[in-house]
């Protein structure tokens, strides 16, 4: 119940969503922690060259040391909790910074979470831009920043002071394919789940529709129908619709369909007394308006026709590599297609957002969307050191290794190495 109302304060979540896309993720990360650890932690045993026998190598992980979480605002529980799962399960201590655009959920992690991990390993600052640049200036053994590109490039640059290694999990944009062969109720029935889901505030939404022009119209009608069937005629009164964190987003956004951003399709209200925006669609959205060309983060969705999916990986690939990249195409050549010519964080086949939900796939983007991954074990991974440790005997020397090198070691050590 805390948490519910406590997402419910900041992000008017519904409670399905707080379940869904905050506690039980969590409760999943965790639990394959559990499971796995023996095997993570676990040493591995590596082959020696001839020329070093008797000698064993293994790789061994160790804790990083003292790392800094920084959290984003718009999954505040998730974001948070899931890479301190890795950071504790690698053995380190961490320090927290939850976000202060989610006020609510920042008070209940710093109040809650030293009730569960009272040795003091985790240590949690509230607080805003202040206390985060204060953190940054010390030197960390490992920064984790989940958030824009712009307030990526400033954890960067700090840590390059300390030269202190940075996992960045950015946005940007996230397309979406739709070919000709395709179901396109489904389609509208996964697209709308997707891309409304917290109010459209998440980072790997469908950003945009690439779909081909012989099933435009069809698609489109099928989303009016599903947002309807999904949120009622009246998106305000449902129980199962979020709504924006904050009014600086809000004006972002409203500003985007007050003109400039194309046909609006259905959808377009707003009501700034209680951060409302409804689910909306929009078409012949010119090629540089900001909705296509800047991360929306909100719950707008724009319908780009194509002559053909091979126009369609143009475009994706004539722009900066995206978190994620969705195909709805029962093509096998096509997905095979998609996955070889384009590069993004990650690809879902006829589905989307689904992939972070998946402790054993790595969540990370590529290039502008991000560095470094997580989930499972590669939450493990990201908060490890790999050291490399040989160990060799000392009942054997090889005296071909030692100078002075006459002919015959000469002719043996080329047989070795």
């Amino acid at each position: 119940p805390n948490i519910e109302a406590a997402l419910r304060d900041d992000l008017g979540k519904p409670a399905v969503e707080v379940l869904t896309g905050e506690v039980a993720v969590v409760a999943r990360e965790i639990a394959a922690a559990r499971r796995m650890l023996p095997r993570w932690t676990k040493p591995r045993r590596v082959g020696v060259p001839l020329f070093l026998w008797p000698a064993k190598a293994q790789v061994v992980p160790e804790p990083l040391g003292v790392v800094l979480i920084i959290a984003p605002w718009n999954y505040p529980l998730q974001l948070t909790l899931v890479p301190l799962i890795g950071a504790l399960a690698a053995g380190n201590c961490a320090v927290v910074k939850p976000s202060e655009l989610a006020p609510a959920t920042s008070r209940l992690l710093a109040e809650q979470l030293p009730q569960y991990i009272a040795d003091g390993s985790v240590q949690v600052i509230e607080g805003g831009p202040e206390q985060t640049t204060a953190l940054l200036a010390e030197p960390f053994d490992h920064i984790f920043f989940t958030g824009n590109a712009a307030v990526g490039r400033l954890v960067m640059e700090a840590a390059a002071k300390h030269l202190t290694p940075v996992t960045l999990e950015l946005g940007g944009k996230c397309p979406c394919l739709v070919d000709v062969k395709v179901d396109l109720d489904l389609v509208a029935r996964r697209l709308t789940w997707a891309k409304f889901y917290n109010a459209g505030q998440t980072c790997i939404a469908p950003d945009y529709v690439l779909v081909h022009q012989a099933v435009e119209s069809a698609l489109l009608e099928r989303l009016k129908r599903t947002i309807t069937a999904f949120y009622g005629p009246d998106p305000t009164t449902s129980r199962d619709y979020g709504r924006i964190v904050n009014l600086r987003h809000f004006h972002r956004l409203t500003a985007w369909l007050r003109g400039g951003n194309g046909e609006v399709v259905c959808g377009g209200h707003a009501d700034e007394a209680t951060r409302y925006i409804a689910p909306t669609i929009v078409r012949n959205v010119p090629a540089n308006a900001p909705v296509l060309t800047e991360e929306i983060f909100g719950p707008i969705l724009p319908i780009v026709p194509v002559s053909d999916m091979t126009a369609a990986i143009e475009y994706v690939r004539s722009r900066p590599k995206p978190l994620a990249l969705y195909l709805f195409s029962n093509d096998r050549a096509l997905q095979r297609c998609v996955v070889a010519q384009t590069s993004s964080g990650s690809v879902v086949i006829n589905h989307a957002v689904v992939q972070g939900v998946v402790p054993n796939l790595p969540f990370g983007g590529v290039g502008p969307s991000g560095t470094g991954a997580y989930h499972g074990k590669a939450s493990f991974d990201t908060f490890s050191h790999y050291k490399s440790v040989l160990n060799k005997a000392t009942w054997f020397d090889l005296s071909l290794a030692y100078p002075p090198y006459d002919d015959a070691k000469r002719k043996w050590l080329r047989r070795l190495v």
